[in-house]
């Protein structure tokens, strides 16, 4: 079955809004992301668990906007804190208690990471990290892994992505997924800064990487002098302490994004004081952050409200129901991979796949990915499981 063997849900409403769209953004929407062919429908309303799109489906949103919404649409405590920080003025050109009791929650639940700065991305995260890692070690040297996506920066995109200068691989060495032979060779034969890695990259595969690298990863740039950058944007809904944790590792440095912000754009970068101390503008030679929106003051209460009602209980439930469905889907004969609440689907068409769920009242990520959110139950994840046994493969 191909995508245009496939009813597609599309109704008047979502064809004219794309027909209106096309008019003002390319494709007829801000994110390459959210796009599949021919076009994907446009959203109205979400409320908990539930979205509902311009011609009146509704879909158990698995989506999630890409794993941000661990509470769903519209959490009340979130929209709650959210408006008063609104409220009480969406931004300012000064610091704000708010990001001082989100840093103190994100110390204490990862623990080595004492001291952080905002962002507003896990793009914005990264870029960050990747260049505080430059200026502490004095070396210009990336080493990512082929085929992992860590957002929009150039330096972190594949080889020979659209719009990147083909100079910029100078300073950026691609190796093989999981292949600690030639992330070696590479910190032996460059002046490598850092390592920025995934330990469950989604754009691979969403498969957990092996302990035994990820110790020896961890080892190997430590005896070299060269950072260790996690990227745990889309994992650190595993584990409180990050999915890093789970590996018994410390990185030098922490990327985190989506359900830090309860649904609000923001970034973090994470780690020890003396490694952030880099960002100290009371030093002479500190690294300059800054970002007219980072910190805000919405973003940061909102981020505290969703992290506040999700603690180890609630995380621990919500890797479970994740469990569930991953069994319940590989007996219904689909190949899954992921860990916890994250849940990636493997087929050679994904566009079809995404409409044959999307008929069925369930809304996927465009290449397979989905996640659960607290408002779910084992009921929940039953009626997916229902649906998804009627999923035309």
């Amino acid at each position: 079955m191909t995508i245009a063997d496939i009813d597609k849900p599309i109704g008047p409403a979502s064809d004219e809004l794309y027909a209106r769209a096309t008019g003002r953004l390319p494709g007829g929407n801000s994110r390459t992301t959210v796009f599949v062919p021919p076009h994907p429908p446009y959203a109205r309303r979400g409320a908990g668990y539930l979205v509902e799109d311009v011609d009146g489906n509704e879909l158990i949103d698995l989506q999630n906007n890409y794993t941000a919404l661990i509470h769903g649409h519209a959490y009340g405590p979130v929209v709650e804190a959210a408006s008063a920080a609104i409220a009480s003025g969406a931004s300012f050109g000064l610091p704000t208690e708010s990001e001082v009791r989100l840093a103190g929650i994100l110390g204490e639940r990862l623990g080595w990471a004492t001291h952080w700065r905002f962002a507003n991305s896990g793009t914005e995260a990264v870029m960050i990290a990747l260049r505080a890692a430059r200026a502490i070690t004095g070396r210009d040297v990336i080493v990512r892994f082929a085929g992992c996506y860590h957002g929009s920066y150039d330096a972190v995109l594949a080889k020979g992505a659209a719009g990147v200068p083909a100079g910029l691989d100078a300073d950026v060495v691609e190796v093989p997924l999981e292949d600690l032979d030639a992330v070696v060779r590479a910190m032996d034969e460059r002046e490598v800064a850092c390592v920025l890695f995934d330990a469950m990259p989604n754009r691979a595969g969403l498969r957990p990487a092996d302990p035994d690298f990820v110790k020896a990863l961890r080892e190997e740039t430590r005896r070299r002098g060269v950072l260790l950058v996690q990227d745990e944007v889309l994992t650190y809904r595993i584990a409180l302490g990050g999915l890093h944790s789970t590996y018994g590792i410390q990185p030098d440095l922490v990327t985190l994004g989506k359900v830090i912000g309860g649904g609000l754009p923001i970034g973090a970068i994470g780690g020890t004081a003396e490694t952030m101390a880099v960002f100290d503008p009371t030093r002479p030679d500190a690294l300059p952050h800054g970002g007219t929106f980072s910190a805000n003051p919405v973003s940061m209460e909102a981020g505290i409200a969703a992290l506040r009602d999700f603690d180890a209980a609630a995380t621990e439930r919500l890797n479970a129901l994740g469990d569930r469905l991953r069994a319940g889907l590989a007996d219904l004969g689909f190949e899954v991979a992921g860990r916890g609440s994250l849940v990636r689907l493997h087929d050679p068409e994904p566009a079809r796949l995404w409409w044959a769920a999307y008929r069925q009242g369930l809304l996927l990520c465009g290449n397979g990915l989905a996640c659960l959110s607290t408002p779910m139950d084992d009921a929940t994840v039953d009626e997916i499981l229902r649906r998804f046994a009627d999923v035309e493969r």
